[in-house]
């Protein structure tokens, strides 16, 4: 039991290695990347990377995977890279941060619809918690809203949360792994945003070599892995528990914009960033919705582990007592 605590424990640090790698993107994108590019950076991110993952895995998807592939595409990236850059550029203060920490809320909310999981108390309570406290740390003060920045939000962080929970329910198909999962879905979106860029942005800007270094961080680590340890932590934990995993990125900005840009964290700021990362923590206790959340997540475990490399087949092991424990049960 031991054992399979610790190995779960892992499972959760590394996935909670993505969000902390997209808290970066803020301060990479000021200090490096050309201004008023939002959508050929988002471009520059989903499709080289997804074409990387595409060379790596050697998979394309097969019969009604093609559909799925669009749709998780769609939604995890070709929809969420544009409408998050909108709301960015028409939001003020971090006001687009906050409104996209409401996002284990739509998790909690979509689990119950589509995954048969219900909402409990104590998963909202923690939903509205995360966000309280990274409205802390990023909200300043400003004036009116404006209505298509909020509503930019709101789809964003709506369309990035069915992207999650829709690749729990469809989870992959047998002998593909996430790492071809992850290609299909940042392929599909990048091939998205080309045209969009394309029409509302105009040709590619030229590149000196701070910004192709910045584009070469985002595509690579800030994307092809970080999206690939994302997905992994889908198929592995369930929806709720890797949504709570989010206010990791603003945090994580806040934390480099204090280090690397001189950017003051007042006590308010301080305090936000202990309740948004309490909440963060408590979204992982539990493990899911009852006894068949734990045999779910640990079949998926066992699923996903098969596809690896044999280090890996220990955790597929300790899946599966994990799995003869809760059907015991």
């Amino acid at each position: 039991m031991a054992a399979s605590r610790a190995a779960r424990t892992a499972l959760i640090a590394v996935t909670a290695l993505a969000p902390a790698s997209w808290g970066t993107t803020y301060a990479v994108t000021t200090e490096f990347l050309p201004p008023d590019r939002p959508l050929f950076t988002g471009l520059m991110r989903a499709l080289p990377a997804g074409l990387l993952l595409l060379a790596l895995s050697r998979t394309v998807p097969r019969g009604a995977w093609w559909g799925k592939a669009a749709v998780l595409g769609a939604l995890n990236i070709g929809a969420f890279f544009p409408l998050l850059f909108l709301s960015a550029y028409r939001l003020p203060g971090g006001m687009a941060a906050v409104v996209g920490s409401v996002g284990p809320l739509f998790v909690v909310g979509l689990s119950a619809v589509l995954l048969g999981q219900r909402a409990t108390v104590r998963s909202v309570l923690t939903g509205i918690a995360a966000a309280s406290g990274v409205s802390l740390v990023v909200l300043k003060a400003a004036g009116a809203l404006d209505t298509i920045g909020v509503l930019a939000a709101l789809a964003a962080t709506a369309s990035m949360s069915t992207g999650t929970v829709l690749t729990k329910k469809w989870g992959r198909p047998e002998g593909v792994g996430p790492l071809a999962l992850t290609g299909w879905q940042l392929t599909a979106g990048g091939l998205l945003i080309a045209p969009l860029a394309l029409l509302v942005e105009g040709a590619p800007p030229a590149l000196d070599a701070p910004a192709i270094g910045g584009y070469l961080y985002l595509a690579l680590g800030n994307t092809a892995v970080s999206y690939w340890l994302w997905f992994r932590g889908i198929g592995r934990l369930t929806a709720t528990q890797v949504t709570f995993l989010g206010p990791l990125s603003p945090l994580t900005a806040a934390v480099v914009g204090w280090a690397t840009l001189g950017q003051a964290l007042t006590p308010v700021q301080v305090a936000g960033m202990a309740l948004a990362f309490g909440a963060t923590i408590a979204g992982q206790l539990g493990g899911g919705s009852g006894e068949a959340a734990k045999v779910a997540s640990a079949v998926n475990a066992v699923k996903g582990a098969q596809s690896f490399s044999s280090a890996e087949k220990n955790v597929q092991k300790v899946s599966m007592d994990l799995t003869g424990t809760a059907l015991r049960r």
